[in-house]
């Protein structure tokens, strides 16, 4: 066990002398400390954020509107002012543009000026599809050149964008895409991962046959093109699968690219919707998350640049897929001259170390990954090799235990481990790291500028050093414009805003200590409640899950108002393990010992699989209504889910 807080990193002066962020603070005349700044953004919000428009030089025409108006939910950001998000991102011509590379070997480099010729063609083939402002592209691509460059030539229009991962079942992209009625579907006919082939020919004949709204399907042979030999977009989509979408026209990518035409920027007023993403819909329909253009621009420039460090010269990778908003929040990268990196495959494949190896080769100077992967690289004692330019590493997704960060310290030392929390809500994180704070163990160390993150306790009342809700008590400006289809906006207004009004409730536990950094507990709506103390799950998984004999854990908490009930937990066992009464009684005493004797579950069961979403979270609050008598079919969507098999192992009835 590492002690929370321990000291693993202080920046040097040279590193905090060349931050991006120092430079903005040096231009603001404000030098510090880093407190004092973060409370004038947020109390001063109208002067901070023209500031960041003013810093970058943001294109587009600034208007002569109010910053701000109004209050949450029902806020206006600079009102008269117009601008583009692809114009912005395609602002510079020299250099690599981006990086594609995947887990087969394949690797593609563009240049800014070939990404720009590119989505000039893109933005042709759309208009010649009819497409125009506010019409819907989905995309059903991995993450590959033309995911980025389909959504640029989106963009370029004023159309709005959503994607989902080929990995998705159907019913789950069905579920997304038919309530934003797109006009445009852009599909492959498959993908490869973790060393296999999956056909997804059919799997799109079945979405476009249920989006009636679609003018035409674009298919890109991804495999087909692959198995030839040839470049995606050098190939013709078969007949065979074709001739089996029902309605519109369909053509190939090469179609779709096939006539030049001018690179054209509409501009559009600032919270005109950029593009739609999704919550993980495993207990409901997925909600439609509306970001804008200008919300995203600011917040992307001030994020990626202060929190990340990013600028010029750049290379950036973050381990995504195009169905999580990590992916959206990567090829920010252009905003800031930075080269995203691409990659389509497994974390894992060929080695468990396929990550690591990718940031050598690829000389990325920031790599990202959801917090599980830093913890299997422990467990699996990766010695990462290389990564001469690394910088910085990021970790999000859940909460990463001290050990990890440690872990990272020890491998890699000198180079930074930020963890990073915000969400699909905001597309970003609102708090994090800089290069101007200390990395302690298991400790985010700031809140981001602009975001007024705050502790509440039951009774609604902030609070310092104790474990409350995470709320945001004024905007920001990447705040969903709306969710799609909610023209009252209630289904916004119940999803943040039903608990304090005129204040954002997050969903997660947080502590915040004096000095502004704080420790994210995991779910506040997966809350363990024993004997009037509530705690978060992210301590339970910490001591658990350094087992060598558990490869992931689960923990229930059953009880209910004013009723106490069981403490369950559920281990997934590590190859070659079996739960013994030994091993039971050693997570007990390190759970009782560790944490406290509250922590102590009444009883251990072993599973083949934790429940995870297709993004990876664990799924505590279906597990509880299963526990408490929920069909398990009506608990979650199966398709929404990476492993919807194991969740009949919750079931009552298979105890």
């Amino acid at each position: 066990m590492v002690a929370e807080g321990a000291l693993l990193w202080e920046p040097s002066e040279e590193v905090v002398a060349k931050a991006g962020l120092t430079r903005y603070l040096e231009w603001l005349g404000r030098p510090g400390p880093y407190e004092d700044v973060w409370r004038w953004s947020v109390e001063h919000p109208g002067e901070f954020w023209t500031s960041i428009w003013d810093y970058f030089d943001v294109v587009g025409d600034r208007g002569d509107g109010p910053v701000l108006s109004g209050t949450m939910p029902d806020v206006t950001w600079f009102e008269g002012s117009t601008l583009n998000y692809a114009e912005n991102a395609l602002r510079r011509t020299e250099g690599t543009a981006v990086v594609f590379v995947s887990e087969d070997g394949a690797r593609q480099e563009l240049t800014r000026d070939e990404l720009r010729e590119e989505v000039a063609r893109v933005r042709a083939g759309l208009v010649r599809l009819g497409v125009r402002r506010g019409d819907r592209v989905a995309a059903y691509l991995p993450s590959i050149p033309q995911a980025l460059i389909a959504f640029l030539a989106t963009a370029s229009l004023g159309a709005i964008w959503s994607a989902g991962s080929p990995d998705f079942g159907v019913p789950s992209i069905v579920d997304r895409f038919k309530q934003i009625e797109p006009k445009v579907l852009i599909a492959v006919d498959g993908y490869h991962y973790n060393g296999k082939t999956y056909d997804r020919s059919d799997a799109v004949n079945e979405i476009a046959a249920q989006l009636p709204t679609l003018r035409a399907t674009v298919w890109i042979p991804y495999l087909a093109a692959l198995d030839e030999g040839r470049a995606p977009q050098q190939a013709e989509p078969a007949e065979a699968h074709t001739r089996q979408v029902p309605h519109g026209e369909v053509i190939g990518w090469e179609g779709l690219r096939a006539e030049e035409g001018p690179l054209e920027f509409e501009r559009v007023p600032f919270g005109h919707p950029l593009w739609i993403l999704y919550s993980s819909g495993t207990t409901g329909l997925p909600k439609p998350i509306v970001h804008g253009h200008g919300g995203v621009v600011l917040e992307h420039l001030k994020s990626l640049t202060f929190q990340q460090d990013i600028g010029e010269g750049d290379v950036f990778f973050w381990y995504t897929t195009t169905g999580w908003m990590m992916w959206n929040y990567l090829i920010g990268a252009l905003l800031v001259g930075a080269t995203p990196v691409l990659y389509d495959g497994a974390a894992t494949y060929p080695s468990p170390a396929a990550l690591w190896r990718i940031a050598d080769s690829e000389k990325v100077t920031y790599f990202g990954v959801g917090a599980p992967y830093i913890m299997a690289s422990l467990k699996a004692g990766i010695h990462p090799e290389g990564l001469e330019r690394l910088r910085g590493i990021g970790s999000t997704g859940s909460p990463l235990p001290p050990e990890g960060f440690a872990w990272v310290a020890s491998e890699l030392p000198g180079v930074p481990l930020g963890s990073f929390s915000g969400g699909t809500d905001v597309c970003t994180g609102f708090v994090g790291a800089t290069m101007l704070h200390p990395i302690r163990a298991g400790v985010i160390p700031c809140r981001a500028l602009g975001a007024k993150v705050e502790s509440y306790d039951s009774t609604g009342k902030p609070v310092v050093g104790e474990v409350g809700e995470l709320v945001l008590t004024a905007p920001m400006p990447s705040m969903p414009v709306m969710f799609w289809n909610d023209p009252d906006g209630r289904r916004y207004f119940e999803s943040y805003f039903d608990v304090y009004p005129g204040v954002w409730r997050h969903g997660d536990w947080i502590k915040i200590d004096e000095d502004g950094s704080c420790v994210i507990y995991g779910r506040s709506d997966s809350t363990l409640n024993r004997g009037g103390v509530r705690m978060g799950t992210s301590e339970f998984y910490r001591v658990v899950e350094r087992f060598d004999e558990i490869a992931d854990s689960l923990v229930i908490d059953t009880g209910q108002l004013g009723q106490e009930g069981r403490l369950l937990l559920y281990v997934t066992l590590a190859e070659g393990a079996t739960l013994t009464d030994s091993l039971q009684r050693t997570l007990c005493d390190a759970l009782r010992k560790e944490l406290s004797p509250r922590h102590v579950p009444n009883e251990i069961h072993a599973v083949p699989g934790i429940p995870r979403t297709l993004s990876g979270k664990k799924l505590e609050v279906p597990v509880r209504k299963i526990l408490l008598g929920t069909p398990v079919e009506q608990a979650a969507n199966p398709d929404a889910m990476a492993n919807p098999e194991v969740l009949r192992h919750f079931s009552p009835a298979a105890e």
